[in-house]
């Protein structure tokens, strides 16, 4: 009980700057009606005491069960099983992760059908099974991890020039999302499982970054591969917003319980398959163990039947709302001070970045202060969010104007910054991307795409989580370079 009441208090002063700024601009320029203010709110609370639910569950059954698993798979330390366990645990983790079920069916929704949410899930989470194979053999065998990100966004770059514009959005924005609350502390504790048994503790200290970042490029990759394979496949546009205005509150939540029951069913039940099978077959957990982590399930469960029901039920709505009325004032400005702003809080209401952060200054024995790396996400995530809203409002401000700079920028960093900082450079760019960037952000910049007069829903909608993604890549590589630099000096005097 103590372990939920300290999440929700996490969560809830997390959720309330993001709350405050929605009432802050229904009182000032943006006129919300009080029935979709109120949803909003009951959303807001559904979401804190789901997130809570679900981050304890991640802790007691989840994060163990990871690390478990990464134990098990360094003592075989057999290709074949690594290549195996690999495959299966990243098809699955990506599979269920929240941040990515969000996005996947707002494709669906806005392309009408056209990609489906089962196709994006299967086609990411193949690509993060894939990369996630990669990122095992990198640990085991001591690869490089900057020459490995070098080599796959230099595949990228060239797939990039076959794919169309709006799936490279799609492609970046996926990847962004399949790493959030649930796969960051599960990925993460993979990859200690499997570093804690090398004997070489600095070059475990390295390696035990990095996954997150490998297994990110996985989705870009497939997305890309995807829209190369099917280039008849045409697409269009429409955002279509779920209206209550007809039912009353309550009713309204009612309605979206069975598809919130459906939802998140389907997003565990591959991962308690795989954990039944792994009981079955091995001896690698006690009766208290197998308990614990089924406790764990329950909980993850029940927090994100929650989260749904209170995205779904007011965040949505209320972020497309506001995006799409910005666009209507006399001045953009408007627009990209509310999105700097947006990007700036919401960063700090991402689960997962409390878990890389935390794991950070334990890892670095508190060297690098976790409040010095949340205010540089935080100040690089703004930008993104207000770089995005420019790219909806100048029609001329293409994606890859953003994208190829900021990736050839970051990729010539790994080779000058401390190697530690690169790991954690590039899993920050995914675990930035959580379900309050896919879902309040995100809704947020499909209204104003959809409402700004020279923009396309399809091209301009999507992106944004791709660079939220990025800009951490930067800036905390430049922290990096700063530490490196400072370090140097005092070892000087």
């Amino acid at each position: 009980m103590n372990i939920f009441t300290e999440k929700l208090k996490d969560i809830f002063f997390a959720i309330l700057p993001v709350t405050l700024i929605v009432i802050m601009l229904r009182v000032t320029i943006v006129p919300i009606e009080n029935k979709t203010l109120i949803m909003f709110l009951m959303g807001a609370v559904l979401i804190i005491i789901g997130l809570a639910l679900f981050l304890v569950g991640v802790d007691i059954g989840i994060t163990p069960l990871g690390s478990s698993l990464g134990k098990v798979i360094a003592k075989k330390n057999k290709l074949w099983f690594v290549i195996v366990a690999g495959f299966v645990l990243g098809f699955f983790i990506s599979f269920a992760e929240p941040g990515l079920l969000v996005l996947s069916n707002q494709i669906d929704a806005i392309t009408l059908g056209g990609i489906s949410n089962i196709t994006i899930l299967f086609v990411v989470s193949l690509g993060i099974a894939i990369m996630m194979v990669v990122g095992f053999i990198r640990i085991l065998f001591n690869l490089p991890l900057h020459i490995i990100l070098n080599i796959s966004y230099a595949l990228i770059l060239v797939l990039s020039i076959f794919t169309s514009r709006e799936f490279i959005g799609i492609a970046f924005d996926a990847s962004g999302s399949t790493t959030g609350v649930l796969a960051v502390p599960f990925i993460l504790a993979l990859s200690l499982g499997i570093t804690g048994l090398k004997k070489d503790s600095k070059a475990s200290e390295k390696d035990s970054f990095g996954l997150i970042a490998i297994v990110s490029v996985g989705a870009i990759i497939t997305v890309m591969l995807l829209n190369i394979i099917s280039p008849d496949l045409q697409l269009s546009g429409t955002l279509e917003i779920e209206s209550f205005e007809s039912i009353p509150i309550v009713a309204a939540f009612i309605s979206l319980i069975p598809s919130a029951l459906i939802e998140s069913a389907f997003a565990f039940l591959p991962l308690i398959v795989v954990f039944i099978v792994i009981c079955l077959v091995t001896n690698t957990f006690t009766k208290k163990e197998i308990k614990a982590i089924l406790f764990g399930f329950l909980y993850a469960f029940l927090g994100l039947f929650l989260f749904f029901l209170g995205v779904n039920g007011g965040f949505m709505e209320v972020g497309s709302y506001i995006g799409s009325y910005l666009t209507t004032l006399s001045s953009n400005a408007y627009l990209i001070i509310v999105g700097f702003i947006l990007g700036v809080v919401t960063i700090l209401a991402e689960p997962a970045v409390y878990v890389l952060t935390h794991q950070i200054e334990d890892v670095t024995a508190g060297y690098v202060k976790r409040i010095a790396v949340i205010i540089a996400l935080s100040i690089g995530v703004g930008i993104a969010v207000a770089l995005s809203m420019l790219r909806v409002v100048v029609p001329e401000i293409q994606l890859w104007h953003y994208l190829l700079p900021g990736y050839l920028i970051s990729l010539l960093l790994t080779f000058i910054v401390p190697k530690l900082f690169v790991g954690i450079a590039f899993d920050a760019g995914g675990v930035a991307t959580g379900p309050m960037t896919a879902t309040f952000i995100l809704a947020f910049t499909h209204g104003a795409a959809d409402a700004y007069f020279s923009a396309d829903l399809l091209i301009d909608g999507f992106g944004m989580i791709a660079m939220v993604a990025l800009m951490p890549i930067i800036t905390l590589q430049i922290l990096g370079l700063i530490y490196k630099i400072k370090t140097e000096k005092k070892v000087g005097v």
